[in-house]
């Protein structure tokens, strides 16, 4: 597959897929592969759902883009539904999780700037990722994203994720913290979640409070329905500041969001940040539509049901082996022994399964299907699996 004109900034497998529908993809050929990674935890609804088609054709052919000088229908609208979802109070739209990032980076520092602070810092954790502008990427914790690039290390402070007590020790060793942002559960780093599962969220608040800082949390994977709620940190009792969201927003269409709460809201003003594509009537009409299908089905209570069964399926064949799971409804981490090479299995599931995975955090097999997948479809999913690692055990 060519591709002479275009910088060599991704590994591309060698397959390219011309449609897809529902949990899968196709190629020129037709021949079918089961997608269980939907594009990185985007496709939630799967490939070419017909209400959010719909209303990509509807708008298309009505109105596109006007800029943001002007008021916008569409954006007012997914704007109050979004933050009635996530219980947040205002949303500023952007085009992709590290944009989204990018404005809660920025929001920590003027919240810190109000309060005298020189050069603040934000506590992020070790094993993340928070995208790959120059801010984002000096959060995240990618050794390999962020070599070469001058990172802005002095503005962050990484500890273990999960670990409070680190974060206490912080609190006693620095007096210009500003921040905490964190995944609930992290993508790229391997499907960590913490020892005491969401509960951590509500001991990282509490920190935030007890010292006025700002709590943040990003969900650019883990929300829009991907682990059985819109927003992962409602399976816990916390409530963020600022929370940012991309990926399943449009199910597709580049769309993301970074909403704000509390002590965040109203440091924005006029000028102070923006986007001449962030909010246009078509991405926001698609961010309506997503949330109408999650909210008038039973889609999210499917990925709980259907994640479980996929995860269960996998440890009760593997279990004794070592084999563990990680993540919460359809953010599925499927942990392999350390010393098992995983090198091969994204391109032996894909050439001798039909099964489109990916292997993170080393030995991680990610799978991040469909939250609408059948059980028919999960069976394949398990199953296909199975058979992909039988030979290493």
């Amino acid at each position: 597959m060519s591709a002479t004109y275009l910088m060599p900034t991704y590994n591309r497998q060698p397959i390219s897929f011309t449609r897809g529908a529902g949990s899968w993809l196709y190629t020129k050929d037709d021949t079918p592969y089961l997608d269980a990674l939907t594009g990185i935890a985007v496709c939630g609804l799967g490939h070419c759902h017909p209400q959010v088609t719909d209303a990509i054709q509807q708008q298309a052919g009505t109105l596109i883009h006007t800029s943001n000088l002007f008021g916008i229908d569409w954006q007012e609208r997914a704007g109050e539904i979004l933050c009635t979802a996530a219980q947040m109070d205002s949303v500023f739209f952007a085009n992709s999780g590290a944009e989204a990032n990018e404005a809660a980076l920025k929001l920590a520092r003027l919240y810190a700037y109000k309060q005298g602070f020189k050069r603040p810092k934000v506590i992020v954790m070790e094993q993340s990722f928070h995208g790959r502008t120059l801010l984002s990427l000096s959060a995240t914790a990618n050794p390999k994203a962020r070599e070469g690039f001058y990172t802005l290390d002095e503005d962050f402070i990484r500890v273990p994720f999960g670990d409070i007590d680190a974060i206490k020790q912080a609190a006693q060793e620095h007096d210009d913290i500003c921040a905490i942002f964190v995944e609930p559960i992290q993508g790229e780093g391997g499907l960590n979640t913490a020892a005491n599962g969401f509960t951590y969220l509500e001991e990282l608040q509490a920190e935030c409070d007890a010292h006025n800082w700002l709590f943040m949390l990003d969900e650019v994977q883990t929300g829009n329905g991907r682990t059985g709620k819109y927003f992962a940190y409602q399976h816990s009792n916390a409530r963020p500041d600022v929370l940012t969201t991309a990926k399943g927003l449009g199910n597709g269409f580049p769309v993301g969001a970074c909403m704000v709460r509390g002590r965040a809201n109203g440091l924005f003003g006029a000028g102070s940040h923006g986007s001449t594509y962030g909010g246009t009537p078509l991405a926001s009409r698609v961010v309506h539509s997503v949330y109408d299908v999650l909210e008038n089905s039973n889609i999210m209570e499917n990925a709980v049901t259907e994640g479980l069964f996929i995860r269960e399926s996998i440890v009760d064949t593997f279990g004794q082996h070592g084999v563990s799971s990680r993540g919460a409804g359809m953010m599925i981490g499927i942990a392999l022994p350390e010393d098992m090479d995983c090198s091969q299995l994204v391109d032996r599931a894909r050439d001798e399964q039909k099964l489109i995975i990916n292997v993170t955090g080393g030995h991680v097999v990610r799978l991040l299907p469909p939250l609408n997948m059948s059980r028919d479809e999960s069976t394949q999913v398990a199953e296909r699996l199975i058979n992909l690692l039988k030979p290493s055990f």
